[in-house]
């Protein structure tokens, strides 16, 4: 799986202005505020849908590097142990061959490469611990951002993710905290959330949203986006998923969830966070164009494409960002980012984004 971030090299659209302002604010959007009430969301969520997305108005690499045999219950995921699915369990990678695929992603012209591991935690494997850390260090050392998706951290796990290089944590809340026990239970909501603080204590840019289709309501999901919206500071990345039902899991007989509920979703999202990147992820190889080009527009700027990107670019999605004068930018182009990863920015840069590179479930 990678991820596209980019902005507009032309005028488009009615809600991307220019090569220099950049899709992560929404025009003449409000503050960041982090005092949002259920109702204020609620409001925005149910406004007339062209009206929200008007208000509303990078390539990256995943890599699979320990896949399968997870204790946990998601009840959307192929990786637990606890489904019979088609994914098979396989240890963690060596450093080497995480490495090459890195190198192969910078020159496909990723400029993040994030690493995920099917796991509930890293507790008890100091070893492979160990050889993430170096992963960590040695792609940071080719000059590219780094982001990990490892199951829930200490603060002590955090910190050392941290002195190693990492510059972000994928750490997503999937749905309201009224409908998470209707689809994990073996992990609190309260759990993923100190996880997400630990991150943040320690510097590391975090990455939290949620998935679409799981069986929620509208209610639901304006729930996700008040918890993201009240954090003391806001993710620099909400990634938007729609769920892709796999054979074998509790929810593979569920329906895909609609295209406007999708719009919808991260037309709110845009609105109630001006300065996160939105990402189009997992269950974006079911839109066509037209509907991808309708995402962007109520405010996604950034996308998720195949692992393809290990071996050639993706040139579809280059095709199609070009078609649409969509740009991809490059790394810690986003002030937060940068900021947390003690890189420094020219003073022209806004709070925009960048090109990555990810390894993952």
């Amino acid at each position: 799986m990678s991820q596209v971030l980019f902005h507009t090299v032309a005028r488009p659209s009615i809600i991307l202005r220019s090569s220099r302002l950049l899709a992560t604010v929404a025009p003449g959007s409000a503050p960041t505020r982090h005092d949002w009430t259920r109702d204020e969301i609620q409001q925005i969520y149910d406004r007339p849908l062209l009206d929200l997305v008007y208000q509303a108005s990078t390539l990256c690499t995943l890599m699979n590097i320990k896949t399968g045999g997870c204790s946990e219950d998601c009840s959307y995921c192929s990786q637990s142990s606890r489904y019979s699915t088609p994914t098979k369990a396989s240890p963690l990678l060596e450093v080497g061959p995480v490495l090459e695929a890195a190198r192969k992603a910078k020159a496909n012209g990723s400029t993040r490469f994030c690493m995920g591991a099917a796991w509930r935690d890293v507790g008890g494997r100091k070893r492979g611990f160990a050889r993430i850390l170096e992963m960590v260090r040695e792609v940071r050392a080719m000059g590219m951002e780094v982001c990990t998706t490892l199951g829930m951290l200490t603060p002590e796990q955090a910190r050392q993710l941290k002195e190693a290089g990492l510059t972000a944590y994928n750490h997503n809340l999937d749905t309201s905290r009224e409908f998470y026990p209707q689809v994990i239970t073996t992990r609190s909501y309260d759990d993923r959330l100190g996880t997400i603080q630990a991150a943040r204590d320690a510097g590391i840019s975090v990455c939290s949203g949620g998935i679409l289709g799981l069986g929620e309501s509208d209610r639901d999901r304006i729930g996700l986006i008040y918890e993201v919206a009240r954090m003391p500071e806001h993710p620099e990345s909400f990634p938007v998923n729609a769920l892709v039902p796999i054979p074998g899991t509790p929810l593979e007989g569920n329906e895909r969830v609609p295209h406007d509920t999708l719009v919808r979703t991260i037309a709110t999202a845009r609105v109630v966070l001006p300065e996160t990147i939105i990402r189009l992820a997992a269950g974006r190889n079911t839109l066509s164009e037209a509907e991808q080009m309708m995402c962007f527009m109520a405010g996604a700027n950034a996308v998720f494409t195949g692992e393809q990107m290990l071996t050639t670019p993706c040139e579809y999605d280059k095709a199609m960002m070009d078609k649409w004068g969509l740009r991809g930018m490059e790394s810690f182009e986003q002030k937060g980012v940068a900021r947390k990863a003690g890189v420094t920015v020219p003073d022209d840069v806004v709070s925009g984004d960048a090109r990555c590179g990810v390894v993952g479930p």
